[in-house]
Formats: structure tokens, sequence, C-alpha cells
């Protein structure tokens, strides 16, 4: 029994640590990781709570040093799938009608465990697994992913108290339902943290989830789970699988309880999804949520007047942190020719001077890409523009794949503003530079805006308000997260909610209350406490 208003802790964002020299976190970080480097981890599926291993086993190795194996996963099939299906479709009664503040306590207890048993563990294996520095890795795996269940637990609580009003004679209220069914939740590669948040932003609402992470985050997303299961999520809450996505696909986008998807991946992929719901819409209990955070192709533009080393240090982090592999990162940059060659001296030189190599060195700024389809592409679009008249590589585009996956930043200047670079979104450590005459500033607005099917974030630099103010209104739709004189990277839970629309998703800003709202079924509830017990109106009386 609840007698009480229970208040939840008021959150706060989680503290990025730095790693400066001498420092406990940078010592308790590298024992993280020689640690991890000596183990051979054998990871399983986590289905009804239990492990699964099924003995046909795939490698992971670190992108940057591939001959190296961290351990092994278990891969499964269709009967998995099924399998964590029905653990969901069992769990969901107990956990839709567990009490709030014992859901809450869940993801507040893994939030608290990542800040401090497991932190160092999670750095490790998003560096590892996924080859992000010290940085990269703390700012998503921990700080983010904290902030996600800490803030996500703070605003459903304010959802769950947004109440209409009552006339007299009558007690009005709204309650907010868990989905009918199960939430199919994919995740990408890229973020630990987006991860962590698709599969728990769903099953803080009440819902029961099938998580399906991308190969090359399973390292991290096990991890994951396991804290989860140490917070005292229930069995079969969320069910951890690897298998192909096709195959999830199949099963679930045919079965009659699927509630919902919270994807966060490519465009392709996404709209396939789509498609595929759409044709089976009668199939369902009821009509599924289509939750996706796809892609973009993000810009920096700069005025005449924009601050140069402002600008230089915003192309430097915001277009080759993680190796280019943000959904946000700065991919195309619009420069005025008063400016453009002061610019791109000083951006060339910050380029040479990053140095490239394994996250275990923390002097690396660069590491790897992910994998060999994504070497493979990214070299694709280099040796492209190495052939074609209308580009010039500035500094970089040296590509090899002897020790890992590396690319050098590489910056493409063109003269063609819609050439396939400044279009096409390359995920990786690639910018390219279009230079546009100073004085047709409001053209070049029109151009940005037109380019890219994409519109997920986009960053402005200028010292000139009405310059500002009209691009913000001539590229209203062309980013979901729009930056002023700063870089179109690092949103931070509770202060930029994330997302974009055209191509670039559903615009559901992960992170807010929007969000939240997508994974809640509200039922409005009217207690009468005198009903009438006549038909009749008094209007239907002449005397």
């Amino acid at each position: 029994m609840s007698n009480g208003i229970f208040a939840l802790p008021q959150p706060i964002n989680e503290t990025v640590l730095q790693f400066a020299p001498g420092s406990k976190e940078k010592a308790g970080l590298k024992a993280a990781l020689a640690k991890a480097k000596k183990t051979k981890a054998d990871i399983p599926m986590y289905i009804g709570g239990e492990e699964i291993r099924t003995g046909k086993k795939a490698e992971i190795r670190p992108p940057h040093e591939t001959k190296h194996i961290l351990g092994h996963f278990h891969q499964g099939d269709a009967s998995h799938v099924k399998k964590a299906i029905d653990a969901a479709l069992k769990a969901k009664k107990d956990w839709e009608h567990m009490p709030w503040m014992q859901r809450a306590s869940i993801f507040l207890k893994a939030a608290d465990l990542l800040a401090t048993k497991y932190r160092f563990e999670m750095l490790a294996a998003t560096m590892l697994g996924q080859s992000k520095n010290p940085f990269q890795a703390e700012i998503d795996s921990t700080c983010e992913l904290i902030d996600f269940l800490r803030f996500n637990v703070h605003f459903l609580n304010e959802i769950y108290q947004q109440q209409p009003i009552s006339g007299a004679g009558m007690h009005n209220r709204v309650e907010y339902r868990a989905l009918e069914g199960f939430v199919l939740a994919v995740t990408p590669f890229n973020f630990t943290a987006i991860g962590g948040n698709l599969p728990t932003s769903a099953a803080m609402c009440g819902n029961v989830v099938v998580w399906k992470p991308a190969n090359t985050q399973i390292y991290s997303a096990s991890l994951f789970m396991k804290i989860l299961m140490e917070a005292g999520l229930p069995a079969g809450v969320i069910n951890l699988v690897y298998t192909s996505g096709p195959v999830v696909g199949d099963i679930c986008f045919n079965h009659r309880d699927f509630a919902g998807v919270h994807f966060t991946g490519s465009t392709g992929v996404f709209q396939g999804m789509w498609k595929t719901i759409g044709e089976n819409i009668a199939k369902y209990r009821s009509y599924p949520r289509i939750v996706g955070e796809t892609g973009g192709k993000d810009f920096v533009l700069a005025h005449p007047t924009a601050d140069v080393d402002a600008l230089v240090a915003a192309l430097a982090r915001g277009a080759f942190e993680f190796q280019g592999q943000k959904c946000s990162a700065a991919s195309r940059a619009y420069l005025p020719d008063n400016i453009a060659a002061e610019v791109k001296k000083k951006l060339v030189a910050e380029v040479k001077s990053m140095k490239m190599g394994s996250t275990e060195d923390f002097s690396n700024f660069v590491n790897a890409v992910i994998d060999e389809k994504s070497f493979n592409s990214i070299k694709q679009y280099i040796d492209g523009a190495k052939k074609d008249k209308s580009c010039k590589i500035l500094v970089g585009g040296k590509c090899d794949a002897s020790k890992g996956w590396f690319i050098e930043p590489t910056i493409i200047e063109t003269s063609d503003p819609y050439y396939k670079t400044m279009c096409e979104e390359i995920f990786g450590p690639v910018l390219t530079i279009y230079t546009y005459p100073a004085k047709d500033f409001d053209k070049t607005c029109d151009v940005v805006n037109n380019t890219s099917d994409y519109a997920l974030t986009g960053a402005v630099f200028s010292q000139d308000r009405y310059a500002l103010d009209k691009a913000m209104k001539k590229l209203t739709h062309s980013a979901g997260n729009f930056y002023i004189n700063d870089k179109p990277t690092g949103a931070v839970v509770g202060q930029q909610p994330f997302g974009g629309a055209r191509a670039s998703g559903t615009n559901d800003k992960a992170g807010s209350m929007l969000n939240l709202y997508r994974w809640l079924s509200a039922r409005t509830i009217k207690e009468t406490f005198n009903p009438p017990t006549d038909y009749r109106y008094p209007f239907l009386l002449e005397k």
C-alpha cells in the first residue's frame, strides 16, 4: 500500500570527468581498459531474465585493433525473437501494474550503478568496442545515459501529474497506460546512450520490450543489460536479442501484439519498417507507434561577420569527434569568401595536429571507424572526390586498414554546392566546404535549405543579429536542433531535446517529455458523485 504522494530527486546533468594527468579517474579508466583487454567476454542474449547461449558465436574486435579479440557473442535466430516476445508478453501484466515509484526506483538505481560501480567498466567497453576516445565515451556511455535515466524518470513523473479540471459533482482524472502489446527497440552502434535509452524510455512507461542492438554495440549493450538486472528490472521486461534486422522485423512486424518501434539507424531501414507496418496494419491489436531518428547531413553556415577562431574550433570538433560517426556531425560547411581563406588555413592546421590511433593512447583525438563496411563506403567518397574536377582535398584523404579501420580526418573543397559529398550522408570523418560570395548570404541560406533531404542539426555563425534572425527563418525546417555560434553536435539531455524531421526522423525529441508521450496511452476517467436519475432536461418543461 502506498499512502503518500512521494517526491523524486530533482535531476541534474551528470558531471563530465576530464581524465586529467594524475587524476583518479584516469588511473581507474586505464585499469578498466587493461582488465577488459585481458578478458575474453562470453556474451549471452537475455530473454525472460535468462542468459541464452546458442553456441553460434561471433567475434568482437576493437575497430582500431582488429587482430585482438575482446570476446564473442551468441547469435540468435527466429526462435529467440519469438521467445523474447513471449517473455515480454508474460511479464506485461505485472510490470504495467507495478506502482510508479517502484518502477522509477529501478531506473534511478541503474543510473546510480552506472555513475559509480560500473562507470569505468562501461567506459572501457565503449572505448574498446566502438573506438571512442575517453572524452567521447564519457559524454556518451556514462553521462548521457545516466541523464536519460534520471531525467526520463523526472519527466514521466511530471506527465503523471498532468490532470484535467473537474466540474461540480464529479471527479475527472487521466491515467497514462502502457501500450497494449510489446515495443521493439532497434539501436545503433554509435551511441551507447541511445542503446540504453530506446528500450528503457519505453519500459519506464510500463511497456515490455524486445531490444535488438547493432552487432557492433553488443559489447557495451550487454553490460548495460546486466546493470538493469542488478538494479532490479524484472525478468522479461526488456529482452536483449542478437539476431539480424530482417529476422527481427519479419517476426515483430507480423505479430498481433506489436505496439510500436523505437528506432535509431538509417533512413532506408526506417522507411522499410514504416512500409511493412503500413502493409500489416490490419493485423495489429492497435495502431503501432513509430518513432525514429535516422540520420543527417548537418550544416555549418558562416556569415561574413562570423568569428573565425570559434568557427574553426566548431568545425574541427563538429566534423571529426568520434570520426564523424554522429548523426549530428558537421559534414557540409558554407564559408563566405571574405573569411574563407583564413578559416581554411587555420582549420587545415588544426586537423594536421590531430593524432590518430588506439583509444588506449589518451593523446589520440581520432580513432577508427566502426567496421570494414563503413571503412569501404567512406573511402569510396574520398576516392571519388580525388578524381572529380570540382573537388580538392585540403587535408587528409589517407585510408589504412592494416591495423584497424583508420581514415584520416579529411576536408574536401568543392566548387559545386550540390556535389554528392554536400548532399549524401557519409557517416565518417569527411567535411566538405563550399565558398560563396559574401554578398550572397540570403541565397546561400536557400541552398542550405534545399541541398539535403535531411533536417537533423545545423549551425549558423554570425555576429549580426539581423542575419541570425534571417537565417533562423529561412532555415526553419532545415534542422530540428539549431545552433547559434556553436558546433551542431553535443545535445545534452534536459537542455537540448534531440531529433530532426524530413528524412532525419519523426522528431520525437529523445530526452524530453515529447518522447515519453509516444509510449503512453491515456485513459480519461469521469466519476459522477450524484448521477441523474431521470433522462429529462429542464428545457423540456413548458411550465
